[in-house]
């Protein structure tokens, strides 16, 4: 009989986090998270009773929309991949008074 020890399986990540641990996760803080809410711009959440929820898939998939809307991350959104527009022609200035 041999004693090897099976590594401990870690627990499943629950589905439902509250603020702190919403916050831990995508590395803000409570008061951030608060801010993002009450602005409309954070990851979906909602209440239940008194508390604010969310859902572990929806801060994926927020995180995953900053990712794709950030220019750094998104090549089709590279403004330096666009050619300059051409420079205007410098001519005379106008006198406003003639």
């Amino acid at each position: 009989m041999s004693s090897t020890a099976t590594p401990p399986i870690p627990p499943a990540s629950p589905a439902l986090l509250t603020v702190g641990e919403a916050a831990d996760y995508i590395r803000r803080t409570p008061k951030a998270m608060y801010r993002l809410r009450a602005r409309r711009v954070g990851p979906p959440s909602f209440k239940t009773g008194h508390r604010v929820m969310y859902r572990l898939s929806a801060l994926d998939a927020w995180l995953a929309a900053q990712e794709a809307a950030d220019s750094r991350s998104n090549p089709a959104l590279d403004p330096t991949r666009v050619a300059p527009e051409p420079s205007r022609a410098k001519g005379r200035r106008r006198s406003l008074t003639a």
